[in-house]
C-alpha cells in the first residue's frame, strides 16, 4: 500500500485505454495540490496520445477520494488555480481545455466533494455497492465549485439536486443511481474489470465517430439544441468521407467487427 502523503496520478495504457489512478491512499485520496496539477497533467497526456481512444479514471486503495484536503488547499484556489502548462481541464469550470475523448470513471468507498465533480464532468459513471457520496460544501462554508452546482441540477432536477447540495447530507450507491449520477452500481471486486471492459468496448468503435458524438451531444448541452443541430451536416458530411466510415461499410458487408484507425 501506498504511504506517501503528497498526491500523484498514475498512468497505465491497456490498448486504447489509459487509465489513470488517484494515488494518496494514505490521506484517502484527498486532493492536494500536487494530485490536482498530476490529474490535469494526465488529462492533458491523455488528450494528445492518438493511441488513447477512452480514459478510465479510479483510485488506488479503499476509496476514490475524501474530497479537497482544504488544509492544504485552500490558498492557492482562494489565489485562483492556473491549469499548468500541457494540462486540461478535468472539471470543466477553471478555464482551461476538456479532453475530447470519452472519460469513464470508477468510483468506490468514499466519493466526496471533488470525487462528485470529476463524475459529473466525465461522460459514464460507474461504482461500487459500497460507495458513500456527499457533496458536503456547505458544512464548510463554501459552495461546490467544481461543477456541481451546474450539473447535478441538469442530471437529477432541481428539487433531487437541491436536497444533496444544500444541505451537504451523504447519500449511498443506490440514491447515486436513482439520480442518474451514476450508470451502474457493482460488487467491488467487478468493478474494474466491468469499467475496463466498457472502455475497451468504446475503445473498439471509430473514434473520429466516437469523439464527434461527444461534441455534439456536449454542444446540445451547452449551446442549445438548434446550434448542435445546424453543425450536424457538416459533420457528417467530413465523416462520410473518412477511411472509419468506408471500413464501417464494408464491416458490416462482411459481417464482421471494423477495425479503425482514426482516418
Amino acid at each position: 500500500m501506498s504511504t506517501h502523503t503528497e498526491g500523484r496520478v498514475t498512468r497505465e495504457k491497456q490498448g486504447h485505454v489509459l487509465l489513470i489512478g488517484l494515488d494518496r491512499v494514505s490521506k484517502r485520496n484527498a486532493f492536494d495540490m500536487s494530485m490536482l496539477n498530476e490529474l490535469a497533467l494526465a488529462y492533458g497526456e491523455f488528450e494528445r496520445d492518438e493511441e488513447a481512444r477512452v480514459a478510465l479514471l479510479f483510485a488506488h486503495g479503499e476509496h476514490f477520494t475524501g474530497g479537497l484536503d482544504l488544509t492544504s488547499i485552500a490558498d492557492d484556489l482562494a489565489a485562483g488555480w492556473a491549469i499548468p502548462e500541457g494540462g486540461y481541464d478535468p472539471l470543466g469550470t477553471f478555464g482551461g481545455k476538456r479532453v475530447t475523448k470519452p472519460v469513464i470513471v470508477a468510483a468506490q468507498g468514499y466519493c466526496y466533494t471533488i470525487g462528485i465533480e470529476l463524475m459529473l464532468a466525465s461522460d459514464i459513471n460507474l461504482c461500487a455497492s459500497n460507495t458513500r457520496f456527499a457533496q458536503m460544501e456547505v458544512q464548510r462554508g463554501i459552495l461546490p465549485f467544481g461543477g456541481a452546482t451546474l450539473r447535478l441540477p441538469q442530471i437529477a432536477g432541481w428539487g433531487n439536486a437541491m436536497r444533496w447540495l444544500l444541505t451537504g447530507d451523504a447519500f449511498d450507491a443506490h440514491e447515486a443511481y436513482r439520480l442518474g449520477l451514476v450508470q451502474e452500481v457493482l460488487a467491488t471486486e467487478e468493478l474494474m474489470p466491468t469499467a475496463l471492459k466498457l472502455a475497451q468496448r468504446i475503445a473498439a468503435q471509430a473514434p473520429l465517430g466516437v469523439r464527434a458524438t461527444l461534441a455534439s451531444a456536449r454542444q446540445a448541452v451547452m449551446e442549445g439544441e438548434a446550434a448542435a443541430s445546424a453543425a450536424l451536416p457538416a459533420v457528417a458530411s467530413r465523416l462520410l468521407a473518412s477511411e472509419d466510415a468506408r471500413e464501417g461499410q464494408q464491416a458490416m458487408l462482411e459481417r464482421r467487427p471494423g477495425v479503425f484507425r482514426g482516418r
